[in-house]
Parts: C-alpha cells; structure tokens; sequence
C-alpha cells in the first residue's frame, strides 16, 4: 500500500483527472471535480499556501471509491 503524502491542490486535480473527473468548477475556496459518468462531486480545497492534508486525500480516495 503506498505511503500517503500531503499534495499540492494542483496535484490532486491532475490525479483525479486521469480517473475521468472534469474540472475543477468554482465554487468558493473549494473548487469542485465532477465525474459526470458515476455522478461523484468531490471538493477540492484551494488555500494559498497549504497542501491537501493526509486526512483530506484519505477522505477523497474513500468518497470516490478507489483503492490508493
């Protein structure tokens, strides 16, 4: 099982853009990944300055149904 890491939000988009997701669409300080096929919405966190933490990425990977 690979090591999680914390990730640049730019980083998660591309992840989850070679996993069929669009976007992301605006919307506030979380921008938003829509896999319009399996009808999943999944908020991205955009602050400046900050990763996407361990625990967000966990929760991610859990809401859209994928093994890590």
């Amino acid at each position: 099982m690979p090591k999680l890491v914390p990730l640049k939000p730019n980083e998660v988009v591309r992840k989850l853009r070679r996993l069929g997701f669009e976007g992301p669409f605006p919307g506030g300080k979380h921008k938003r990944m829509v896999n319009f096929s399996k009808k999943k919405i999944v908020p991205i966190p955009f602050h400046k300055g900050r990763d996407v933490s361990i625990g967000v990425i966990r929760e991610i990977i859990k809401e859209i149904g994928v093994s890590r």
